[in-house]
């Protein structure tokens, strides 16, 4: 599974394979659209940490977020085509049906989408390029690079442990500092810090993901950090991933910068706390024994929309904070 796959709505695997849907919903469902919040707050926070100062452009942020979008969709084609292809969505998994996985669309098909997505994505990024220069090309091309290497590619990166990395990186510093740089030209330490922060919780996202597909992820040999060290580091990674970003908004760099205004997500801090308590005093059994609810993991799910959803609303009310 991917961070996309952490917004969908899940329940419990369905015990005959879903009905096929219209062509149009395959293609939706394989698209995640629900998914694109995770993409769409780097670039809001980076764009309200611009439009504190001079160099806000707002008709940029738009191009931004549509090539943000982009890129988010053609990761989620590659992330269907190439988990089916390593039986890694399997008929055991406990997430969504799969339209690939499913036979609904042919991997050939989504290919052609992904590279389409990327595509739509690089010429709004020659937008970018022309009006802020050759940093954005480079911002671009390893943005869709590391789309892509996620889970294709001769070593894919979430098979190898290495999606966490992933996400700190471009979900939080390459996005938020690459839209500020969209704006203003330059980069900025208390932006690389926002940015961190928001990196972190879109981790979070995927780290209660891998929490909750540990079992199917080691079957298909996806050696995620939760697989490598066990669950127990998981529900401490999941914790850290929520608590660490409220840490860093009292930072001088940030207050210095931006005011007072940096710590109005600290409002949220309380929900933060909760649902990091919530998975750090889970009590599954061991792995051994089949179809149990909480070995399955499908108790985790209120803890990956719970996830997403503090990411947002953390975004909304930094970019407001700063603002004002």
């Amino acid at each position: 599974m991917s961070l996309a796959e952490t917004l969908d709505p899940v329940t419990r695997p369905p015990a005959e394979p879903p009905s096929r849907p219209p062509l149009w919903k395959a293609w939706l469902i394989s698209a995640r659209p629900q998914t694109l919040t995770a993409c769409a707050a780097p670039v809001v926070v980076g764009s309200a940490l611009a439009a504190a100062g001079p160099g806000y452009r707002p008709e940029l942020a738009v191009v931004a977020l549509l090539a943000a979008g982009g890129i988010q969709i053609g990761t989620n084609f590659v992330n269907d085509a190439a988990d089916a292809a390593t039986g890694a969505d399997d008929g055991e998994r406990i997430g969504p049906p799969r339209a690939v996985a499913q036979g609904w669309l042919s991997a050939r098909a989504v290919w052609i989408g992904a590279a389409l997505s990327f595509g739509l994505a690089l010429a709004l990024g020659g937008v970018l390029i022309a009006a802020c220069g050759w940093p954005l090309l480079v911002i671009g091309l390893s943005s869709i690079a590391a789309g892509y290497a996620y889970t294709a590619g001769p070593f894919p990166l979430a098979y190898l442990g290495l999606g966490d990395l992933f996400v700190v990186l471009f979900f939080g510093g390459v996005a938020t500092l690459g839209t500020y740089y969209v704006h203003t030209g330059h980069a900025a330490w208390p932006v690389a810090l926002a940015g961190l922060g928001l990196g972190l919780l879109a981790t979070g996202i995927l780290v209660a993901n891998n929490l909750r597909d540990r079992l199917g992820d080691a079957r298909a040999n996806k050696r995620t950090l939760v697989v490598r060290f066990g669950e127990r580091f998981g529900r401490w990674e999941y914790a850290l991933c929520l608590v660490i970003p409220f840490a860093i908004l009292p930072l001088p760099p940030l207050l210095s910068a931006g005011g007072w205004g940096w710590l109005l997500p600290l409002l949220i801090l309380p929900w933060a706390l909760s649902s990091a308590r919530a998975v750090l005093q889970r009590r599954a059994p061991g792995d051994a024994g089949s179809g149990d609810y909480r070995v399955d993991g499908a108790d985790l799910i209120p803890r990956l929309v719970e996830a997403a959803r503090l990411q947002l609303v953390y975004s909304l009310l930094l970019g407001l904070g700063v603002v004002l």
